[in-house]
């Protein structure tokens, strides 16, 4: 497959992971990278610079091929903004091949990054953002719906609406996350104008993410009507799982509760331990409603091989119906 991101980060498929939270780690970046995707380091795993740079290097000893970093930039109980241009630099300094950016525009950093040959898009919810990114001067833009899990823009526009909105507004390549979990979506996506597919539920359920059995179940057994929206009240919308947190926080929110009292509810440390215990009640699991599409735990290879097998059989098979 031969698309214009396939081009701009030197990858054989079109298909990119996400940033996950403690679950984008190098080992699972490389085994998406090697299996000709573009894998994903998390930066946020980390405390420090130099533990982040140690994470670049552990990939780069496991895979000779391009990986990417998710930079977050959203208010941080953990992270100062000089602790985010230390994340910064550190890729540029090691060239990396691309940068996923959510959250606040990351303007100031683009010079430093093009300079080093980095390459980054930028995740968005709007026909507006979108039009940003490409004015700052990004390489490709993403375009996110209301499916997707993490934190969804709070114009709550689907992925059928808001991506062919989006390729018809901007030059540059976009790329499209929510609701991509296998074949069939990618080749919708593929379809409506974007030129790659960006996932993060759908590769939680595969055999190189380091998570417990019990949530391998999870992903597997839990259907697209399964999540809900979280923090919309306090300006800080997520999706995520279904539980006993999220039906804490949403009874906190119709209460009229402040986000000062949703923080602790929302640690970070909550999700790690809930990823490595499978136990998942008192955590915030950030899933989309693609996991709906979920049936089986596969290797990232399988994975992304069936996905490009079964988006090509998806297209051919309707346009033949034209002929």
């Amino acid at each position: 497959m031969k698309t214009r991101i396939t081009e701009l980060f030197g990858i054989e498929y079109p298909i990119i992971c996400g940033g996950m939270l403690w679950l984008a780690t190098p080992e699972l970046c490389a085994a998406i990278s090697n299996a000709g995707g573009l894998g994903n380091i998390t930066a946020a795993n980390y405390d420090t610079a130099e533990d982040f740079r140690a994470g670049i290097h552990r990939a780069r000893e496991l895979t000779n091929k391009p990986i990417g970093i998710n930079i977050t930039l959203l208010p941080s109980m953990r992270f100062t903004e000089e602790t985010f241009d230390e994340f910064f630099k550190v890729c540029a300094e090691e060239k990396v091949e691309a940068i996923e950016v959510s959250g606040k525009p990351a303007v100031k950093y683009l010079d430093m990054l093009h300079k080093a040959g980095v390459k980054v898009m930028h995740k968005v919810g709007a026909v507006r953002h979108a039009l940003n990114i490409e004015k700052y001067g990004y390489d490709a833009v993403i375009s996110a719906g209301i499916e997707e899990g993490g934190h969804p823009l709070s114009d709550d526009v689907t992925t059928m609406v808001l991506l062919p909105r989006i390729v018809e507004s901007v030059k540059i390549p976009v790329i499209c996350t929510g609701g991509i979990a296998d074949g069939r979506t990618m080749a919708a996506a593929m379809m409506l104008g974007a030129e790659g597919v960006l996932m993060a539920t759908r590769f939680i359920a595969t055999k190189e993410c380091d998570v417990h059995e019990n949530v391998y179940a999870e992903m597997i057994n839990r259907q697209e009507h399964e999540t809900t929206l979280i923090c919309k009240s306090v300006g800080l919308q997520g999706r995520a799982l279904k539980n006993k947190l999220t039906e804490q926080i949403l009874d906190l929110e119709e209460k009229g509760g402040t986000i000062e009292e949703m923080i602790p509810l929302l640690s970070g440390k909550r999700a790690k331990e809930a990823w490595q215990t499978g136990v998942t009640d008192e955590a915030a699991i950030m899933v989309g409603q693609s996991i709906g599409l979920i049936k089986e735990v596969m290797t990232c290879e399988a994975l992304i091989q069936s996905m490009v097998k079964d988006a090509k059989a998806e297209i051919e098979k309707k346009l033949a119906m034209f002929n």
